[in-house]
């Protein structure tokens, strides 16, 4: 008797609490819901950007694809976008401060102009 080959169950996914439970509370406090890009930034996984209801930006990485996903599908309130699509972006307002945080050692720098919302 010859056993039929079976499929594989496919593994589930381990979401990370912490990413899980930050992505839940942004969403609490900038509007009660948020949309998500993921975006493959290489080998350091996948980036998660979120976009609250007041437009504010937040974001989280995680190792792949298949864990971004799943931390979006563990969230109810955070919808996943494919793009950035022209109604996204608009809504899009990063919060003071946002600019300095990503520039690193250029945001003390005088010489360069502030950013168009901390005018």
């Amino acid at each position: 008797m010859t056993s039929a080959p079976t499929e594989a169950a496919p593994a589930a996914i381990a979401v990370p609490g912490k990413v899980r439970d930050s992505v839940a509370s942004f969403a609490a406090q900038h509007g009660g819901s948020a949309q998500a890009v993921l975006q493959p930034i290489g080998r350091m996984g996948v980036r998660i950007t979120l976009v609250g209801e007041d437009g504010v930006l937040g974001d989280r990485v995680v190792k792949d694809l298949a864990t971004a996903h799943a931390v979006i599908d563990a969230v109810p309130v955070v919808t996943a976008t494919e793009e950035w699509d022209r109604e996204l972006i608009s809504k899009a307002n990063p919060r003071k401060g946002h600019w300095a945080k990503m520039a690193g050692w250029v945001a003390n720098q005088t010489r360069f102009p502030k950013a168009r919302n901390e005018r």
